[in-house]
């Protein structure tokens, strides 16, 4: 008889299944324990050692299947926080941060702590202080941290009052502040905004911090008057601060904050037919609502097979949950996401491009940069990663797409209202190839050999994008012309809605092969494409501070205190704006040959791929945020087994320079 590959359980006398479940998902009370009550899993207690094989697991109707879970262990140990104050009476109190409105709730804070505790002391928004910003990770030194935390020692700061939190990445920011000043035993409390709480708390939990504190402001702070902020914070948000800075740390706090932990990489934390497998993972904060494939030890086998890597080597201790990852994680999400096994090497790949900053800087923006990746090289096309028509959507392409999103919440620790704070939601992230032989057709070299890879190299770019549609469609071959519309929609494609945010952002700009050709009888490189475009693409300074100035996407200013007309000058001066003629699609206004522009492009922020319907002239410009490109490790073995599952060799994927 053919021997079958068995998962074996071992239960101890006196234990069930069900026993066994419970004291590897957790406490009682918990969420994983209430769904647990509520599957239909009915095993007999039994009165000796028994070892169950996974393929014998109790069936009835439908097949159960026993799971293992997706997320890796926290790394950052939990600091002993100092004691709260026990009055304010008396005590140098620090008002930092600077975001959303802080120039009226903070002087309105410290006007407060004066009328009730005359003798304290409290510094606002002062320039010697500074704040911490965006607190590093472990292993990592940060000079803003230092610093801060050096001015708080000096000044003999009692506590911290940090904010407002009022976007995602703000938060981030100033409840660094609150993490550096908890680190060197000062009391602290972060101002958010009700939807950026949980944000705040996620953070400090994260970063060591068991009892966070938070004061919520009732509201979104750019949208009140300044007399409803300062009323706010009067009746509000200053009954809270006094609790956060007085009230004693419980033991109930810094439990809170623990109900995440896991156990062991391949303990089984589940036993149940599909349907409540994914209830239990969806419950369990470990699926993003959509079905998964269950994650049974046999699947995730089958994916490390894939790599030369052992199961439990770390991947890495990734931001923003510092869990760490093992090679076996990041199979498991890929069993969840329906990959195949062989795409192991490509899913390992993004997950070290989570670990850099310049790809994962903006994913918990309120302004929804959705990751995604492209895939270089003759793994893509081996694999059939999909660089023609309907590219994104194309099963192959699919399913990377979703591991990305399955990678962000489970490796990454992102979880949607918590940690990926967009204020619309998100896309779900996207994967893709570029068209190299159309790329070496026209003479232009395919985005991996541009950053220093050999053309037969293998590499996956993580990047994020805060948009995806909108194409451009050029009627006409002359190259200068294509161009100058590339030119045009990148200055209509800013970062953010009217371009309201930093002047110069990173783009991807897709182009399909048949305008690529056009192109190039004008560009001989993509280089000299983007030096044309960054030369081109300027944008008029009095739309650059309009857009600034009533869209900003941080604080509103006070056209009493601060006229437009002074932002104007601002502009000009600090983005550095030049007379220039005007925009080539710009209409022509009588007497006026030229006006102050400002750019929007810098050279080596545009990645240019060659991709899509080659039958089609399509551009696509999308702004968004960093990229990191990793090079995809395969197996010493990989012709071997992909030869097991009917694919050709490699090499027969090479290109030719």
């Amino acid at each position: 008889m053919k021997s079958r590959n068995k998962t074996l359980i071992l239960l101890g006398t006196g234990f069930c299944l069900i026993c066994l479940l419970a004291l590897l998902i957790g406490a009682p009370g918990t969420a994983a324990e209430a769904e647990l009550a509520e599957s239909e899993i009915l095993i007999e207690e039994c009165d000796e050692t028994c070892l169950v094989a996974e393929d014998e697991l109790p069936t009835g109707p439908e097949k159960r299947y026993a799971v293992v879970a997706p997320v890796g262990k926290q790394t950052i140990q939990m600091i002993t926080q100092a004691p709260r104050l026990d009055t304010l009476e008396g005590k140098t109190i620090a008002l930092v941060g600077g975001s959303f409105m802080a120039g009226v709730t903070h002087p309105e804070i410290k006007r407060l702590i004066l009328e009730h505790y005359p003798t304290a002391k409290v510094f606002v928004l002062d320039d010697q202080i500074g704040a911490a910003g965006p607190f590093p990770g472990p292993g990592v030194t940060r000079k803003s941290v230092e610093d801060f935390q050096k001015k708080l020692k000096e000044m003999r700061i009692d506590a911290v009052i940090s904010g407002n939190c009022g976007c995602g990445l703000c938060t981030i920011k100033e409840t660094g502040s609150s993490i550096a000043a908890e680190y060197i035993g000062i009391p602290a409390v972060t101002i958010a905004a009700p939807a950026f709480v949980a944000q705040s708390r996620s953070i400090a939990i994260n970063n060591g911090i068991a009892a966070p504190r938070t004061a919520t402001y009732p509201g979104a702070f750019s949208t009140h008057t300044q007399e409803e902020l300062i009323l706010n914070t009067r009746e509000v948000v200053w009954p809270q601060l006094l609790e956060a800075l007085t009230k004693p740390i419980t033991a109930a706090e810094i439990a809170e904050s623990r109900k995440a932990l896991v156990g062991e990489a391949k303990d089984i934390v589940f036993v149940g037919t599909v349907d409540e497998v994914n209830k239990y993972f969806t419950a369990m904060r470990w699926s993003d609502g959509l079905p998964i494939i269950p994650p049974t030890i046999e699947k995730v086998e089958e994916f490390l097979k894939f790599t030369d890597l052992p199961w439990n080597e770390s991947v890495g201790i990734l931001p923003i949950a510092y869990r760490n990852t093992l090679v076996w994680h990041v199979a498991v999400n890929g069993v969840m996401a329906g990959c195949p096994p062989e795409y192991m090497p490509l899913l390992l790949a993004y997950t070290k491009a989570l670990a850099d900053p310049h790809f994962r800087r903006t994913l918990a923006s309120t302004h929804a940069w959705t990751p995604y990746c492209w895939v270089n090289g003759p793994v893509a096309r081996q694999l059939g990663i999909d660089a023609g028509q309907g590219l994104i959507s194309e099963e192959k392409n699919a399913v990377l797409g979703r591991f990305i999103n399955l990678a962000m919440l489970n490796l990454g620790g992102y979880y949607i209202k918590q940690d990926r704070m967009g204020t619309f939601g998100y896309l779900m992230p996207w994967a893709m190839a570029e068209d190299e032989e159309a790329c070496l057709t026209i003479g232009w070299e395919p985005y991996h050999v541009q950053q220093g890879f050999d053309l037969n190299d293998s590499t996956l770019t993580a990047a994020s994008a805060l948009l995806w549609g909108n194409n451009l469609t050029p009627a006409t071959t002359n190259p200068r012309k294509i161009m100058e519309l590339i030119a045009w929609d990148v200055v209509e494609k800013q970062q953010f809605a009217t371009g309201s945010g930093t002047a110069v952002t990173y783009r991807t700009i897709l182009i399909t092969p048949s305008v690529a050709r056009d192109l190039a009888r004008g560009y001989q490189t993509k280089g000299m494409l983007e030096e044309a475009l960054v030369a081109t693409a300027r944008r008029p300074a009095y739309q650059r501070a309009y857009a600034n100035y009533w869209a900003n996407p941080g604080s509103a200013f006070d056209p009493a205190k601060y006229p437009f007309e002074q932002h104007l000058k601002k502009i000009i001066k600090d983005e550095k704006a030049e007379l220039t003629d005007l925009p080539a699609w710009f209409p022509k206004i009588p007497g006026v040959e030229k006006m102050y522009t400002v750019a929007v492009m810098k050279r080596g922020m545009n990645p240019i791929l060659v991709t899509g319907d080659a039958d089609r002239n399509k551009v696509q410009t999308m702004p968004g945020g960093g990229y990191a490109t990793i090079k995809i490790e395969l197996p010493s073995n990989w012709d071997e087994l992909m030869a097991e599952r009917s694919y050709r060799p490699l090499h027969e994927y090479y290109l030719k320079q």
